[in-house]
């Protein structure tokens, strides 16, 4: 468990997040990870009108980002989802449970977009995490 992250899901005065930490911060190496969407090795679009199989591209090609940085999702402090229907936010959510523990989850935005790059993309995710200083 990652001990250089501070979670905290609802600071006084605020209703808890529901699904999500309203605060995060910590020390180390900061590390930007870009929007990410639902591309395989070959640029090839996964999950073509399928937002749960895109998400679960989505958060592999970041898991591949983050490792790159030597960081984990247990490094992540912030997420900001855009999709094309606010309505694939359950099939996001779920593939984003399969990957963090929801008692640790990152601060989030979501954002409901016309459009991404391509039109079979229908959602794109970027992330932000701080690796501790043991792994820098």
């Amino acid at each position: 468990m990652s001990t250089h992250l501070t979670r905290v899901q609802a600071p006084e005065g605020l209703a808890p997040g529901t699904g999500y930490s309203h605060v995060v911060w910590g020390s180390g190496r900061f590390v930007a990870v870009s929007g990410q969407c639902a591309f395989d090795e070959e640029r090839r679009v996964v999950g073509v009108g399928d937002p749960g199989a895109q998400a679960r591209r989505v958060f592999e090609n970041i898991r591949r980002c983050l490792e790159s940085a030597g960081a984990t999702f247990e490094d992540v402090v912030k997420l900001t989802y855009f999709v094309t229907d606010i309505a694939h936010l359950g099939p996001v959510r779920t593939a984003r449970d399969e990957v963090f523990d929801p008692e640790r989850l990152p601060a989030s935005s979501a954002v409901q977009v016309s459009a991404l790059i391509l039109p079979e993309l229908l959602v794109e995710i970027e992330a932000y995490a701080i690796v501790p200083e043991d792994r820098v």
